[in-house]
């Protein structure tokens, strides 16, 4: 199976569901790389620093984003890359992938120019490879 992914970020401070992520992506082949970050800060600064080295940085194609996070969560995250993103000339998917359920959260997400679409927790195996083929 050919990789259409270079590159997967996870955005999400649960080092459990990263771990799983990253070996699900990693066993299947679903994509070259992983990038990980335990906040939507540390995401958010590499995405800035991208733009500032006019896209030396490779960044991801698609972005897995959790929503409850310490230092900055996932709507702040998303509050703020929605002002830059026009400034990244690579194409992005961004999905929400949350364990809330409230038919709040997934509308607010789905409203949101920039994200893909909504996902919740836990994600199965044919949701990754739907999104990530």
């Amino acid at each position: 199976m050919s990789q259409n992914i270079e590159s997967v970020c996870i955005i999400d401070d649960d080092s459990i569901y990263i771990n799983l992520v990253s070996k699900i992506i990693q066993l299947k082949k679903l994509s070259q790389s992983v990038l990980v970050f335990n906040n939507g800060k540390e995401a958010l600064d590499f995405f800035r620093e991208s733009i500032k080295n006019d896209a030396q940085i490779d960044v991801p194609q698609v972005i897995f984003l959790d929503l409850n996070m310490p230092v900055m969560d996932g709507w702040e995250f998303l509050n703020e890359f929605s002002k830059i993103r026009n400034d990244i000339q690579d194409v992005i998917d961004l999905y929400v992938v949350s364990s809330s359920i409230d038919s709040r959260d997934i509308d607010r997400a789905k409203s949101i120019d920039v994200v893909s679409d909504y996902l919740s927790k836990p994600i199965t195996l044919d949701d990754f490879v739907r999104v990530l083929r």
